[in-house]
């Protein structure tokens, strides 16, 4: 049945997609209308979400910042799955990269790249990162438990020359690229939650406790990469920039935890600034932590 519900979603969205995306934003206003009303899409979860992380804002404004976040999320449906038609061209259009020479300078002093980003804007689109660098991408991913929306999904991040690799086997690529002198760009969506078993860390993330990832930290560490936060902004509806800043020129003999607090930082006033294009439904604060 699983297989089945799979192919028929595959089929239809296949065929939606062909239309330009200007059209596709017309199932975005019926998709809002079902997950912000008929019946909702974790609406408590939202709300308890953002009263937790700003504290100094009224019940008004965290409503209107919880709808703003649905606008835009809803709009990520139809951008995403656009990219089973959408051309290099109209990509490069639709995102712009604003610095490739910090990224070039990097790929002529031979550097491989630890990139940070989160589920803010739209991160999907930057599986077309390649299309503006010199170095080979690869995206750090954590497998889906359905097989077949796994697939669909790294399908889609692969159409730009993006190489998907799961967090299991990251460290195994970076000694085999290495190893045959590829210079590449890892990057990492860092705000994903841990499973329990996991959690090595807790850091104050928007007014919380929140466990992290330290992966991007110690392979960063461990090779001297250089780590870059990537900067996602929304210019406007389907148009989107990236600016990449350096965090660490050699991450190598820092303090332990240095990397990880200082790109949990970033992205919380990232998040701040403009806190509606972040991911608000995700459950980020599932595992709560013990007191010592």
């Amino acid at each position: 049945m699983a297989a089945i519900g799979y192919y028929l979603f595959y089929g239809i969205s296949w065929i939606i997609t062909l239309l330009p995306l200007r059209i596709l934003y017309v199932f975005s206003y019926l998709l809002f209308i079902l997950m912000y009303y008929f019946p909702g899409y974790r609406r408590k979860v939202v709300a308890q979400n953002l009263k937790n992380s700003f504290h100094e804002k009224n019940p008004r404004e965290l409503a209107m910042i919880g709808k703003k976040f649905y606008h835009h999320f809803c709009d990520l449906f139809p951008e995403v799955l656009k990219l089973q038609h959408m051309s290099e061209k109209e990509l490069m259009k639709r995102i712009s990269f604003t610095n490739p020479e910090l990224a070039d300078r990097l790929y002529d002093d031979g550097r491989d790249v630890v990139a940070i980003l989160g589920h803010y804007c739209n991160w999907e689109w930057l599986s077309g990162v390649p299309l503006f660098v010199k170095h080979q991408m690869v995206s750090v991913y954590k497998p889906l438990q359905n097989k077949h929306f796994d697939k669909f999904m790294n399908d889609l991040r692969a159409r730009n020359r993006m190489i998907l690799v799961p967090m299991q086997q990251i460290a195994r690529e970076i000694i085999v690229n290495r190893k045959n002198g590829k210079r590449t760009i890892y990057a990492f969506i860092t705000d994903q939650t841990p499973s329990i078993s996991d959690v090595r860390y807790w850091t104050s993330f928007l007014n919380q406790d929140t466990p992290v990832y330290l992966g991007a930290e110690k392979l960063a560490a461990k090779y001297d990469m250089p780590v870059v936060f990537v900067n996602v902004r929304k210019i406007k509806r389907g148009y989107y920039s990236m600016t990449a800043e350096l965090l660490f020129d050699h991450p190598a003999g820092l303090p332990e935890y240095a990397v990880t607090e200082a790109h949990v930082r970033r992205l919380e006033e990232v998040i701040r600034q403009q806190p509606e294009y972040w991911l608000w439904s995700h459950r980020r604060w599932k595992h709560k932590k013990e007191s010592p």
